[in-house]
Formats: structure tokens, sequence, C-alpha cells
């Protein structure tokens, strides 16, 4: 099987990788290095950009993001547009065979759209995943991770899953959707048990409809995806998927591709005409 194009991937021009003066510096070469080894023909680096900061306790932050964290709060790294597509020219140079997308992992748009064009210019993109990593907390934001010290489990999810459809309302910026159950990645398994998607289903659905009726597509998140989230989402109307690794060290790059398209092709999603195209339901 040819594997999908790898639509979500992270180089040093991520803040989370310590950003492109940092021991990261490289990445993106050594991922398209990765990209040719591997025989995948597409690859889309999608750079965070947040343009707020947030609360953060201190035991969420990893040690290259130190100097990000001052009292209290997280401030991500602006990102350097100009270098960063720069980069993506040489690669392509570098990497003639391979198809090197510009874009950008862009979180929580529906805050922020009225600044974006002062660090990017969207259009210059080939792909705007829009992703929710902070939620309302204390009259202010935070992570989920952080969150679930202090609240209850349920009610950090529910919150989750009812900003979602507000994102959707609010943002036009973007066409994905990315990992849906971001917030799953630090549910409190040691007090709460396995995460039960049961327990959200009706979360996960209208999530998932308010992005099927907006004519947007689904990543399909492979750092922890679940048949339940291919199936719901045909269900729900969803109609394209895309396929992500979430990628921030090359050899992460399209981690368990090629179980993910089975399950995609299991509810009728079919490849475009290229690599990088969303799978379609028709």
């Amino acid at each position: 099987m040819e594997l999908p194009g790898d639509s979500h991937v992270h180089s040093e021009f991520s803040w989370d990788t310590g950003g492109p003066d940092s021991a990261a510096a490289g990445r993106m070469t050594l991922t398209c290095e990765r990209a040719a080894a591997i025989g995948l023909r597409a690859l889309i680096f999608t750079e965070h950009v947040d343009l707020d900061s947030w609360i953060t306790d201190p035991d969420d932050v990893m040690g290259h993001q130190t100097p990000m964290y001052r009292e209290g709060r997280f401030h991500p790294l602006r990102f350097q547009a100009d270098r960063y597509f720069e980069a993506i020219d040489r690669c392509r140079l570098a990497f003639p065979d391979l198809r090197i997308l510009a874009g950008i992992e862009y979180g929580q748009p529906h805050r922020s759209d009225d600044r974006v064009a002062d660090v990017v210019d969207l259009t210059a993109l080939d792909r705007v995943n829009g992703s929710l990593h902070t939620l309302p907390f204390r009259d202010d934001r935070a992570e989920p991770n952080t969150m679930f010290r202090h609240l209850p489990a349920a009610d950090v999810m529910w919150a989750y899953l009812e900003e979602i459809p507000r994102m959707i309302a609010s943002s036009s910026s973007f066409s994905v959707f990315t990992h849906i159950d971001y917030a799953v990645r630090s549910w409190p398994v040691a007090t709460e048990g396995p995460f039960d998607p049961a327990r959200f289903e009706e979360g996960f659905r209208g999530a998932m409809r308010a992005i099927a009726h907006s004519g947007r597509a689904l990543e399909l998140n492979t750092r922890r995806l679940g048949a339940w989230q291919v199936q719901w989402w045909a269900e729900e109307g969803g109609r394209e998927v895309t396929f992500g690794s979430d990628a921030h060290d090359p050899t992460k790059l399209a981690n368990g591709f090629p179980e993910a398209a089975l399950l995609a092709e299991s509810v009728g999603f079919q490849p475009g005409s290229r690599p990088e195209d969303p799978w379609r339901r028709r």
C-alpha cells in the first residue's frame, strides 16, 4: 500500500521543538531524508502558530521549553515565517522527488484571526490545520493537562468538546481540524482509569457534526487513533480525512499510516489524485 502524504509534521520551526536556534536545527532536512527512506511521496510541515500565552503548571513545562515559562505562564515562541519559507525552498531543491508543502498548525484560530496576518500570510500556505490546545480557565486559558490537576476530569473533557463547535463557527481560516482527541492525551489514567470514549460519545459526535457541516476535513492523527473516531466521523457526515503523524522527530514520520489508511478505507474513504490530497468519502 502506498502511504498517504503526512499532513501534520513539525520541524525546528515549531516552538515545542525548541525553535530554529536550538538543538532541533536541521530537523526539517532530516525529516525529508526520512521521507525518502520510507517511500513517503509527500509531507506538509505544519509548524505551530500560537498567538496567546496561557496559564501552565511548572510540571507541564519540558526542559527545552523552560525559557518560554515565566511567572506561571507559557509564552510560545513567535513563528519565524521568513526563515521557515527559506528552509522549505532549500529542501525542495535538495529533494526534488518529494512533494514538500508549507503549512501551519494554527492554535485557537477563533481567538486570533484578527492578528495572524502579522505573523504569516495564510494565502502563502498549502495547508492550515486548526487545533484546539487551550480552554477557558480561571478567567484565562490553560491546556487540558494543567486543568486536569485542578478540575474533575469529565468537566475538562466536556469543556474541550463544547469549545470545538465554537471554534468552527468563529473562524474560517483553517481547512482541517486536527487531533480531536487532544485532551485525551493527558487524561489522568491514575485516578480515572483508561479513557472510555463512550462516556463522551455525544460530545465527540456533536463536535464532528460541526466540523462536517462546515465542509472541513478531520485529521486522523496517528499519535493515538481509535477506530471509533473514523466510524463516528463517517456516521456524522464527514466527507474528508487527512492523515497526520504529528511527528516532532523524523523517526515518527508517517507512524501508523498503513493501519490508519485501512480504517479509512473500511468506512468508504478513498485517496485523492495527489498523495497530499484529503481522502474523500464518495
